[in-house]
């Protein structure tokens, strides 16, 4: 049964959220300011945040008939009988309560206004996949993504170890160019689901403008992240910019083609694959941060 629920929390997509935290701390390292406790408790949040979107999203796929069995994509525990809807409900609701109790610990480093941003994190984790108008029906999953995966989790993470907003002008990008890989994972896995999503008349990206299109938007995501991160880059030495970017690039290109010439179930392992490098890439980004401040 443990198995079944670490499927259900779909670990080779939290990368995605352990980068974010890992560039806001890169962003605060460049001047001197990282800090264990706030870092922690940004990681730890990020981290049931997606849990609970996880959950929800098995959840409520499932009450709304949305799922089927022998699905392509990676086993849905709810929908295959391993796991009852009424406890994936509950772990849902358990995994946004842990997160809003770190939460909570953040306001001693952030004042009180950070409430409306765990309501804003807890609307999305739900809203992704339910309510009036889920996001992931209606293409706005990958504008989500960019925002709660990128957005924010950088630069409130950079912002609550230095205090201030003084760093926004490297956090700033550098959330926006994470946010873009990130909705690369969220690209592959509806790459995948294609055919099973426009059955069920679910409206991602890929089932709006199409295969070719995405896989495009893919490879483009990852060229323009590296350019949005131009003024990063100008303040390392064009020796570790270039190799910053070599490291993300060079593999980024081959999954791209991977993902263009595979289908169905042959895309799980992008999918991982994605997530991990933006995860490395953001661990080598963070380094170069961190060298430069010395």
């Amino acid at each position: 049964m443990i198995k079944k629920w670490i499927e259900a929390m779909r670990l080779r997509t939290l990368p995605v959220s352990l980068s974010g935290v890992v560039a806001g701390c890169g962003c605060a390292a460049l001047y001197g300011k990282f800090s264990v406790i706030p870092a922690v408790l940004c990681l730890l949040f990020a981290l049931f945040a997606q849990i609970a979107s996880n959950f929800a999203n098995e959840y409520f796929d499932f009450k709304n008939g949305l799922d089927k069995k022998g699905r392509e994509g990676f086993r849905r525990g709810v929908t295959e009988g391993d796991i009852s809807p009424g406890a994936m409900k509950v772990a849902t609701f358990v995994s946004l309560g842990i997160a809003c109790l770190f939460g909570l610990f953040m306001l001693f480093y952030g004042g009180w206004w950070l409430i409306l941003i765990g309501i804003a994190v807890v609307v999305f984790a739900l809203a992704y996949s339910t309510g009036p108008y889920p996001l992931s029906h209606h293409g706005l999953g990958d504008v989500a993504v960019i925002v709660f995966f990128g957005l924010i989790p950088v630069t409130l993470t950079c912002f609550l170890q230095m205090g201030d907003w003084s760093g926004l002008n490297v956090s700033l990008p550098v959330s926006m160019a994470i946010g873009l890989l990130a909705a690369n994972v969220l690209v592959v896995n509806n790459y995948r689901d294609m055919d099973d999503d426009k059955a069920v008349n679910k409206h991602t990206t890929v089932v709006i403008f199409g295969r070719k299109v995405m896989g495009y938007a893919y490879l483009s995501a990852g060229l323009i992240a590296m350019l949005i991160l131009f003024p990063v880059w100008s303040m390392l030495s064009w020796e570790i910019s270039v190799g910053v970017v070599m490291v993300y690039l060079l593999p980024h290109i081959v999954l791209w083609r991977n993902l263009t010439s595979k289908q169905g179930a042959q895309l799980n392992p992008i999918l991982g694959k994605t997530a991990m490098l933006l995860l490395v890439f953001t661990t080598v980004l963070t380094l170069a941060l961190c060298l430069s401040s010395l």
